[in-house]
């Protein structure tokens, strides 16, 4: 919906009119493309002019005397990973363009992407550093905020210990930032850091990593080319994702693929399926069993691949049987005639593969969602091979990087995890004592009944997720498992109306000693509240303003260089991090092997040392083989990529040869091995050495006397042709092995065994700092983890065969009964009270007076919490108002018109959000939708006057996070975001 501020008048109609009017006068992009029809049309319309009635669009005067250098960097916005080709002149950025030789946008922008340049330039930027005096926003400098802040986290650690400050990354960070984030909490002393991913795709990642191995997207956008079906669930592509869509339409045009979309709304991508099939939201797992359902009952299941590569599918089989037709149809509304169509084409015009994002994750349910999604994967033998796999469209810049490198409340950097095994191998990467990061962990005593907790325990207890900071913040200290509540809270990058409960939430920034928000922009974190002392703006440079790599959902690496140097007063994360570092007293241990240089206003590491540091430590997940010069190379060479199997051409240049774009991780072993990359995950067709491998058996070798690995089934060249455990020292003795092993290697395995030949034997292939044991694996055919089998049923999980139950706020109270959410409990340090909600909600029978299901997402004009491209004036025109879609049925029965005012209520702390009525047949009856980027206003009241003058973003809304409500997925925290209850009424 579009509401605008002004209108233009009409030039003279027709398109040869129209031309002569651009030669007359200068025009905006817009309205050229407008006026002329290029925005229905496209480039073809252009044959229409004559010659000369074309003329080149400029930005403003420019110096043509003066050399311009074009710098590569990547896209700020979301993961496709869209390079940027930046044209520079004495230091300022004056043009922009998209780069045509990426494998990835291919000469494309979306709306986001082609804006960049005015993330850079913004005026609506935070230009110094702030704090609040009484109310009121002053500026400081640098010196000084870096000093009162270390001040105040000292004083909050020695009254309340390291636990009680709250540390939010952000997947805008580069990989070097966020691993140096996280590498800033270890020596702080806490497990208490997040980043987006909790509530975009935590819920994923445990899903998946508990299936097959990585918690991470198997295949690309590039490879979906070769897709003959193609399943979106819960995935809006078009606007969250456009360029990748440039990948699918083609897979669906040159292979006749199906394109098959199953979502509450009919969305944008919607319009391009084959086949679109609403559901009720909330009813994933039901939906999912009950395609499975008709392809057991019709024979369609890959019996071969599950008899070699998949562990328990007779319990999947057994379980999907309570899923017949008549029941699916009565939880979530899709005949079963619908759903064995879906089957079939699935089972049978393969390569499949099937889509999520956040409409999938954001559930109480989420990681049995992705169980499920998996489940059908693995039944249909459509994962490890080309054009099929699980695609997750992740939704920031680099939230697969900063969930990579342990911006996560559970895991130390490349999913090492809390146990005090992986303690000690980044304490041997960092070269400090684990001893002394032992001693900078809180001891928690006994509460509630509880045991209390030594630091050495508590270091190996995930953290709070950013779902429910919030409450540690504000619960009795009795009920919040560490020393204290959160008393402070140091937010880098991170908008705070992209959770739930933003009531409770404002209640929680009230309830700090101390509030930090680091970040280009002013965000919800910095003018939601009433707080006035003790509240502190840095301003953060964007990407374009430092070097560093992202990492992109199809797990390809890309380097960014600085653009231009941080404008205003700005500064960049890595300076940041270690300025606060200096002042907490642990620079010169964290700092110590990296390569510093004088930044704009203090030293900084130089990302290079960063991922070389992060290649020494990364063995787990593969981030050993992408060097800085390696990176770089493909950067200067993206020419040279195969746009469907991203590998180089033949006669590509020596130092890329054979290498797959952006060295997806897996990239094994050493810089030097020269791995290429893995650009199709657990994939046995092609040798290790190209990419190729198994599933990761990391669950142990066999589960009711039924071996995990693999059956038959391994990569080409493997002298172990069937399943193998991972690879340790012990392994390669018992091989014979051990002997190619050199000596350097040896002597490294040596002193991490601390000469003892049973620690040496444990020595694994992630734990093996000469990365030794990799290269002998790798040379004799063999995957470094394993070859095991995937886990169709997850033991160690809260639901081992995922259950369909219903939201918290069911529209369906009768299925509650039947359905009903998990019992309470404790998770991450809090009580999770999700079955006292939602009996509670049925006893008073919520559903009556909130009878519309309320779901969320995204726009193409925005990203995120929105603060920063609804300051981008070009952004900012093209969506300026916040709105909820209705259907027609349910306006015309409240009275509310199309384009009109109205009330949206929510069921929880008599929450309300003001917003503009968009009535569409997109949401079917009952139903309604609103997007999640919007904030500045909260319950009808303009918040605007609370950000730092000249900082308020142009466009201002309310959060749909105001009126969601509780429920938290007990595997990760994920809130329940995509299902809620609501009324909506003319205001």
């Amino acid at each position: 919906m579009l509401v605008k501020r002004r209108q233009r008048d009409a030039a003279r109609g027709g398109l040869q009119g129209f031309a002569t009017s651009v030669a007359a006068r200068p025009v905006d992009r817009r309205s050229f493309l407008r006026g002329s029809g290029l925005a229905v049309g496209g480039l073809a319309a252009v044959t229409a002019f004559g010659a000369g009635t074309v003329r080149k669009a400029e930005a403003g005067p420019t110096d043509f005397s003066q050399p311009i250098e074009v710098k590569t960097n990547i896209c700020t916005h979301c993961s496709v990973g869209c390079t940027v080709k930046a044209e520079v002149q004495n230091g300022v950025w004056v043009g922009q363009e998209p780069a045509w030789k990426s494998p990835i946008n291919r000469g494309t922008h979306c709306a986001k992407g082609a804006s960049v340049r005015e993330l850079v330039h913004g005026d609506r930027r935070l230009k110094y550093p702030m704090k609040k005096e009484n109310g009121e926003w002053v500026r400081i400098s640098w010196d000084q905020a870096i000093d009162e802040i270390g001040e105040k986290m000292l004083e909050v650690r020695e009254r309340s210990g390291a636990d009680a400050a709250y540390l939010l990354g952000s997947a805008k960070f580069s990989n070097e930032g966020a691993y140096l984030f996280r590498k800033f909490a270890a020596f702080w002393g806490t497990n208490n850091v997040d980043h987006q991913a909790r509530i975009c795709h935590s819920t994923t990642v445990a899903g998946v990593a508990n299936t097959w191995g990585y918690g991470a997207m198997t295949n690309s956008y590039n490879d979906i080319r070769n897709s003959k079906t193609i399943v979106f669930m819960g995935s809006n592509a078009a606007e969250a994702h456009p360029v990748s869509l440039q990948h699918i339409l083609t897979g669906k045009e040159t292979n006749r693929a199906n394109v098959i979309v199953l979502d509450p709304r009919f969305t944008r991508t919607a319009a391009h399926a084959t086949d679109y099939i609403r559901m009720r939201p909330g009813t994933d797992i039901a939906v999912i069993w009950g395609i499975m359902w008709h392809i057991f009952e019709n024979g369609w299941e890959d019996t071969e691949f599950i008899d070699q590569r998949v562990w328990g599918m007779d319990q999947i089989r057994e379980a999907v049987r309570a899923y017949h037709p008549e029941e699916v149809e009565r939880i979530t509304g899709i005949p079963g005639v619908t759903l064995e169509r879906v089957a079939q084409t699935f089972a049978t015009q393969k390569p499949s593969t099937f889509i999520w994002c956040m409409g999938g994750t954001q559930h109480t349910v989420g990681t049995a969602n992705v169980r499920t999604y998996c489940n059908l994967l693995l039944a249909t033998g459509n994962v490890g091979n080309i054009g099929n796999g699980a695609n997750i469209f992740r939704g920031h810049c680099n939230v697969q990087g900063a969930t990579d490198f342990g911006l996560d409340i559970g895991s130390l950097p490349c999913y090492y995890g809390l146990s005090e095994g992986g303690w000690r191998h980044w304490s041997r990467v960092w070269e400090v004592d684990y001893e002394y990061l032992q001693s900078r962990f809180d001891a928690v005593p006994a509460k509630g009944g509880r045991d209390a907790r030594t630091p050495q325990e508590n270091m190996s207890v995930p953290g709070i997720p950013s779902t429910r900071w919030f409450d540690a913040a504000t619960l009795d200290a009795e009920e919040v498992d560490q020393r204290d509540n959160i008393k402070a809270m140091i937010v880098f990058g991170h908008g705070g109306n992209t959770v739930p409960r933003m009531g409770a939430s404002k209640i929680g920034m009230e309830a700090l000693d101390l509030l930090v928000v680091a970040d280009p922009h002013p965000t919800t974190f910095a003018a939601l509240h009433d707080r006035t002392d003790n509240t502190y703006l840095l301003p953060i440079s964007t990407q374009f303003e430092c070097h560093g790599s992202r990492t992109a959902s199809n797990r390809s690496v890309q380097w960014g260089e600085k653009v231009v140097e941080p404008i205003f007063e700005s500064d960049n994360d890595y300076a940041v991090i270690y300025r606060l570092a200096q002042r907490l007293g642990f620079a010169d241990e964290m700092f110590k092997n990296y390569e510093m240089v004088q930044g704009k206003f203090s030293m900084e590491p130089t990302a290079e040392s960063i991922l070389e540091e992060i290649n020494r430590g990364g063995w787990s997940t593969g981030y050993t083989g992408q060097s800085p010069e390696r990176l770089k190379a493909h950067m200067q060479h993206q020419d040279q990529f195969d746009l469907v199997t991203l590998r180089t051409y033949d006669g590509a240049p020596e130092e890329i040869a054979g290498d797959y774009y952006g060295l997806p991780w897996p990239c094994w072993g050493t810089p030097e091995m020269r791995h290429p990359g893995t650009h199709i995950l657990y994939n046995p067709n092609i040798p290790v050495a190209d990419g190729g491998g198994g599933f990761r058996p990391r669950f142990g070798l066999e589960r009711d006397g039924q071996t995990l690995l693999a059956e038959g089934s391994y990569p080409p060249g493997s002298d172990i042709e069937d399943g193998y455990p991972q690879f340790t020292y012990g392994v390669l003795q018992s091989l014979g092995w051990d002997s190619e092993l050199t000596p350097d290697e040896l002597a490294t395995i040596q002193r991490i065994g601390g000469n003892d030949p049973e620690a040496m034997a444990a020595v694994s292939w992630s734990l093996d700092l000469s990365g030794g044991i990799q290269r002998v694996a790798i040379s004799h055919g063999c995957v470094p983890f394993g070859n095991g089998k995937a886990r169709a049923v997850a033991w160690n999980l809260p639901d081992p065969i995922p259950v369909h139950r219903e939201p918290i706020y069911s529209p369906r109270p009768d299925l509650v009964a039947d359905y009903p959410t998990r019992d309470d409990g404790r998770q991450f340090r809090v009580p999770n009270i999700g079955h006292t909600v939602q009996a509670s909600a049925v006893d008073r029978n919520i559903a009556s007076d909130f009878p519309i299901v309320l779901t969320s997402g995204r726009l193409v004009e925005y990203e995120g919490g929105g603060e920063e491209t609804r300051s981008n004036p070009w952004l900012a025109e093209l969506q300026q108002d916040m709105f909820v879609e209705v259907n027609p049925a349910d306006a015309e029965s409240r009275g509310i018109v199309d384009g009109s005012w109205v009330w949206v209520r929510g069921p929880e702390m008599d929450s309300r959000t003001r917003v503009k009525a968009l009535v569409t047949e997109r949401v079917a009856p009952g139903v309604a939708f609103m997007p999640f980027h919007f904030a500045g206003w909260f319950q009808g009241e303009d918040q605007r006057g609370k950000y730092p003058e000249g900082t308020d973003p142009v466009v201002l809304g309310e959060s749909v996070n105001t009126v969601t409500t509780y429920g938290y997925d007990p595997v990760t925290g994920m809130h329940e975001g995509k299902v809620t209850l609501c009324e909506i009424v003319s205001a």
